[in-house]
């Protein structure tokens, strides 16, 4: 097949590039460095022209919910019409395990997108994962100095590599809807997985007042249904770092 991935020079999207060539498919990578932008849909066009199947995995990390509802918005409108006019036969999107039931800036943007693909002209497949391993790295790199205060987060959290396989697997066969959450094999705490990593540290787990953040908190991010399971253990990505 001929599949494009949308973010593909981000680490998740790296991770799907390659999964995706290993599985023998011709890869399109959508990214600004490749000459397409998924917010103005320069170089989408071409980008897409005999492409069977689109992921997307593009992404915007904020903590403003104006942003982030823009962004998802005007890349997934952008990515529809111009998948429309490609021929393109199926939609993949990556989205958040318990995406409607935490209600913080960001999966706000997630749910936007989403709404527009499910309603979009495209077959959609959307494949909701937990929180990945290699979060930790990033709020390890948000909270600078020798003591790390980490909100209070519980989750099942997943290996990037295992959300990049289970996509690229999804993408091979027919649109499904939103379909079987992806998690990890373990509930863990994010604190004690910042501990993991973060050697000579100091880490405290933080509750934080905000209606978001007590839904973490509480498990709002945990899967409530039938979900699968990643195969890669936390300890497991944590040991070979």
């Amino acid at each position: 097949m001929r599949m494009a991935v949308a973010g593909g020079t981000g680490w998740l999207g790296k991770l799907v590039v390659e999964k995706a060539r290993a599985q023998g498919h011709e890869v399109v990578v959508i990214s600004r460095s490749n000459g397409v932008d998924l917010l103005t849909g320069a170089g989408l066009d071409e980008a897409l022209r005999g492409v069977d199947v689109v992921i997307d995995v593009a992404n915007k990390v904020t903590l403003n919910r104006k942003v982030a509802i823009g962004f998802f918005e005007t890349t997934t409108r952008n990515l529809l019409a111009a998948q429309e006019r490609a021929g393109v036969k199926h939609y993949v999107v990556v989205s958040v395990v318990g995406v409607d039931r935490v209600d913080s800036a960001y999966y706000a943007g997630k749910r936007r997108q989403e709404e527009l693909a499910l309603a979009g002209p495209i077959p959609v497949t959307i494949l909701r994962a937990t929180q990945f391993f290699e979060f930790t790295e990033q709020v390890m790199a948000q909270i600078p100095g020798p003591v790390k205060l980490v909100p209070t987060m519980v989750t099942r959290p997943v290996a990037a590599a295992d959300v990049a396989a289970e996509l690229v697997r999804l993408a091979e066969g027919p649109a499904q809807g939103r379909t079987t959450e992806l998690a990890g094999p373990e509930v863990l705490r994010m604190g004690d997985m910042v501990k993991r990593v973060a050697k000579g540290k100091l880490v405290l787990n933080v509750p934080l007042p905000d209606a978001a953040s007590r839904s973490m908190a509480r498990g709002g991010l945990l899967p409530t249904g039938d979900y699968n399971q990643g195969r890669i253990t936390f300890e497991q990505w944590a040991a070979a770092r």
